[in-house]
Parts: C-alpha cells; sequence; structure tokens
C-alpha cells in the first residue's frame, strides 16, 4: 500500500523537505516521492496510547541514485491526538554500504491557512539572527518585537526556540509550533508579485497563508553509515491569548510536550 506524504488538514498543509545542497531539485525529492505504510516499524519515542497514528517509510530507489549516491530509509511517524494536536516524528538512517557518510538539509514545510496576512504576527523569533534568501542569504538580526508581514518574506531564523507562536487576530485562533532535532525556522510569504509567478497558488492566496518551518539548514546533518538522526513537530491550536511569551502548554492545551528522544 501507498501513500503521498502530503497532509491537507484544517490547520495547514505540510510536506516535508529532505535534501543534500545544491544538487536536487528545489527542496529536495522526499516530498514528492511515494511513501509505503510501514507495518513493522522500530519503537518511537512517544506515547501514542490514546492517539491515532500510522508509521510510513521511503528508501532509496534506483531513480533516487541517479541524482542522490546513497542508500537511506526515513521513518516517519504522523500522530494525531484527541484534541487535534498533530505530532510528526522523523527518523533518518543511513544504509549506505560503502563506507560513505551523507549530509542533508531537513525542513517540515507547514502551510497555515490565515485569516489576513496584514493581521498575523509570529512571535518567539524577535532579537534572533536569521539568513534573509532575498539579500544573498545575508545574515541580520531581529528587529522587532514580533514578526509581521507587510511584503514578500523569506528568512531562515536561526538557533530557534523550541515554541513559536502563530497568532491570526481576525480569527482569535493561536497556533503553536513545538519542535525538537531542528535548531531552524524557516518564515515565508511570497507576496502579490511572486505569488502570480506560482502555478499552484492564486494571486491572492498569499493573503491567506504564511509558511513557518521547523527546519535545520544552517548546520546541515550528516550521517556515518549506521547513524540516525531524529527530528520531532507537533502543531496545535490554543485560544487566541495563548502566545509565546506564555508559552506553558500545560495552562492552556492538554498536549504532550516535546523532550529529547
Amino acid at each position: 500500500m501507498l501513500a503521498t506524504l502530503w497532509l491537507y488538514l484544517s490547520l495547514q498543509r505540510l510536506s516535508v523537505e529532505f535534501s543534500n545542497l545544491g544538487s536536487l531539485e528545489p527542496h529536495g525529492f522526499a516530498r514528492t516521492r511515494f511513501w509505503s505504510i510501514d507495518n513493522d516499524p522500530p519503537p518511537f519515542p512517544t506515547n501514542s496510547s490514546n492517539k491515532a497514528f500510522i508509521d510510513l517509510i521511503l528508501k532509496h530507489s534506483e531513480e533516487d541514485v541517479k541524482i542522490w549516491p546513497h542508500r537511506y530509509e526515513f521513518r516517519l511517524r504522523i500522530t494525531l491526538g484527541p484534541g487535534g494536536d498533530l505530532m510528526l516524528t522523523s527518523r533518518i538512517r543511513n544504509t549506505n554500504t560503502d563506507g560513505k557518510s551523507f549530509t542533508f538539509t531537513f525542513a517540515y514545510h507547514t502551510y497555515f491557512h490565515v485569516t489576513d496576512i496584514s493581521e498575523v504576527r509570529v512571535e518567539g523569533l524577535e532579537t534572533l539572527d536569521y539568513l534573509d534568501n532575498l539579500k544573498n542569504r545575508e545574515r541580520f538580526t531581529e528587529q522587532g518585537d514580533a514578526i509581521v508581514f507587510e511584503s514578500e518574506v523569506d528568512k531562515v531564523y536561526l538557533r530557534t526556540p523550541t515554541k513559536i507562536a502563530v497568532l491570526d487576530h481576525e480569527r482569535k485562533r493561536t497556533f503553536e509550533l513545538r519542535k525538537d532535532g531542528l535548531p531552524d525556522a524557516v518564515v515565508w510569504n511570497p507576496w502579490d508579485k511572486k505569488a502570480k509567478t506560482i502555478p499552484d497558488l492564486g494571486d491572492d492566496e498569499y493573503k491567506h497563508m504564511l509558511c513557518v518551518e521547523a527546519a535545520c539548514v544552517e548546520k546541515p546533518i550528516t550521517l556515518k553509515p549506521g547513524e540516525e538522526w531524529r527530528g520531532r513537530q507537533e502543531l496545535s491550536a490554543v485560544p487566541s491569548s495563548y502566545c509565546s511569551g506564555q508559552l506553558n502548554p500545560e495552562s492552556a492545551i492538554l498536549s504532550e510536550d516535546i523532550g529529547p528522544a
């Protein structure tokens, strides 16, 4: 049985980026491959006793070898909690038999549906350094007390906290992103001009979307044969009064915190 790794949910659209630097298609190849259901997954460091979950696996193929000459296993557990919280746990293993290491970057492409991008703010990334993809990845420091949107944004925030909040003021709703093993965060909105160049995005749909990605970009991950990397992301919707300055999930939602694997 096969499953395509595109999740269409009421909160967001999500895909997974897994790539090496420079030689692969934009955003890597994992997001456009067919995944198999993993009927015999190894133990995962999450408590899924009261949650619905599915395990997927992606392995190297002859097609992949043509563009990336490495053997790997990419396991993904998708978990949905009773309150609607979504957790993704990724495990990538180097299965090369020739003794070669490989290096890759990683991101969960999380597209949040928002009421009006001009009324949205992102909290938890203030005062941090970021790489601006619109200025040849030049490094800057965020100056505002929150990120707001008045034009195109494409930034990679570095050494970010484990919790980030996306506040949708018009809908009185806050999305909380919590992560582990993913030190960076990408924030992207194409705005009007670039939106018109994206085939699967309507000219005005940029007004109702925001991409905030848990990622590992600045310092790529290197695995020797037999080594495994793990990363996790959890997404929740919480009351609008809940923001990153009060990130105490016990007082706002009943969900499992993310800690070391």
